[in-house]
């Protein structure tokens, strides 16, 4: 086996200390841009085996909102994301940040894409954040068209949590936009009948797109008791949330594995 290929089944070194430091950063960052960062009130599952969260793919910021989450939800589990190759080079910080370069729409890039998400998915203790839409789409954009690649993710894993996150950027009524998010049902591998890689990827995207349309109902509603705010910005008192909570008691419901029919 070349070093290339070993490589390639590594997971990514992260730093700790350098995590941290960042999610300082990342805090301060969202504040001062956003004037809140939200989550709808629908639900956190439970999170004990290796697990892929896929979220719809709306603009720039998605990388760091997916931080905070997994920092704020996720502090015990090491998270890992993909980036393009080209994009790691240019900001090499995130390599002890738990992103690994892809070289997308190359059969060689797929194949150690495969392979690194083998070895990543391997622990329970780890998580996987993926944009399978694989480029930036407007969050209102029906049905999401995903990459089959989450499908073969899916196809390969057996005992996995496929957990589906909706985001949004909208102006509500202050002068700085709000970030809204909300998890969608969890698929478990294993629980559900298996589906060929090719059959996995419509339900993943309904299950996404399921949880697009809580989200924009949401917003549309407007209601400060559907949400929890996560971080404030100027003006705005936030929940007692610390970058360590995971208080399950104060969603309205802890949703069990999804059962969704093809």
């Amino acid at each position: 086996m070349n070093s290339r290929a070993e490589s390639a089944r590594e997971s990514p070194r992260i730093s700790r200390w350098l995590i941290g430091l960042f999610a300082l950063y990342n805090h301060y960052f969202l504040g001062r841009h956003f004037h809140s960062l939200r989550m709808l009130k629908n639900g956190l599952p439970k999170h004990d085996r290796p697990t892929v969260i896929f979220l719809n793919h709306a603009c720039w910021w998605d990388p760091l909102v997916c931080m905070f989450l997994a920092r704020t939800f996720f502090p015990g589990r090491r998270s890992f994301a993909p980036i393009d190759d080209q994009m790691l080079e240019r900001y090499r910080l995130f390599k002890r940040l738990g992103f690994f370069g892809i070289k997308p729409d190359s059969t060689s890039g797929a194949l150690a894409f495969i392979r690194r998400v083998d070895s990543i998915l391997s622990s329970p203790n780890s998580m996987l954040w993926l944009t399978p839409q694989g480029r930036f789409a407007d969050a209102r954009e029906r049905p999401p068209r995903l990459r089959s690649g989450l499908g073969a993710i899916a196809g390969r894993l057996t005992a996995a949590t496929f957990l589906p996150l909706a985001i949004e950027y909208t102006f509500w009524t202050e002068r700085k936009c709000e970030i809204l998010v909300s998890f969608g049902e969890p698929i478990v591998t294993g629980s559900v009948p298996s589906r060929a890689p090719n059959e996995w990827t419509p339900v993943l995207a309904r299950a996404l797109e399921k949880a697009q349309d809580d989200l924009a109902r949401g917003a549309e509603r407007r209601e400060q008791r559907d949400w929890i705010v996560l971080r404030a910005g100027s003006g705005i008192h936030a929940d007692s949330c610390q970058p360590n909570f995971a208080r399950e008691e104060e969603f309205s419901a802890i949703q069990q594995p999804s059962s969704i029919k093809p």
